[in-house]
């Protein structure tokens, strides 16, 4: 088994991180899917639209939500899918490398994945050093 891993972003982003991963991994290594919140759109659809997804997703492992803007109407869904369920972790600011480590140790326990995830995201943000510059 491995944990889920439920992308809730603004449209169009979480769909475009889920498909540079999988071209990155040939697929993707693990249960994932994307629910990308309109800006119209109603909050309470789009919970029992995240809860249903989740259970999708819950083979027994727990789920790891990343979403993108903290505060923002997709990480208030994942906030009130965090309220619902036991098993399930949220992160905000997602990027691809947060993605990418989510993929790559989905295997791992839930709160592993989760330190995982967040370190990738955080290490992933660099200032690219200019020509003839050291790193």
């Amino acid at each position: 088994m491995s944990v889920g891993l439920l992308l809730i972003t603004h449209h169009p982003l979480g769909a475009d991180l889920l498909r540079v991963a999988a071209g990155i991994f040939g697929t993707c290594p693990t249960r994932v899917e994307a629910l990308e919140v309109e800006n119209d759109a109603p909050c309470d659809l789009m919970l029992a639209q995240a809860e249903q997804m989740a259970g999708r997703l819950d083979a027994g492992d727990g789920v790891l939500v990343l979403t993108d803007i903290y505060g923002a109407t997709p990480a208030r869904v994942a906030g009130a899918l965090l309220a619902r369920r036991r098993h399930l972790r949220v992160l905000a600011g997602v990027n691809l490398p947060m993605v990418v480590r989510a993929l790559n140790y989905a295997a791992l326990e839930l709160d592993v994945v989760t330190e995982k995830a967040l370190a990738g995201g955080r290490d992933g943000v660099r200032i690219c050093p200019g020509p003839g510059a050291e790193d």
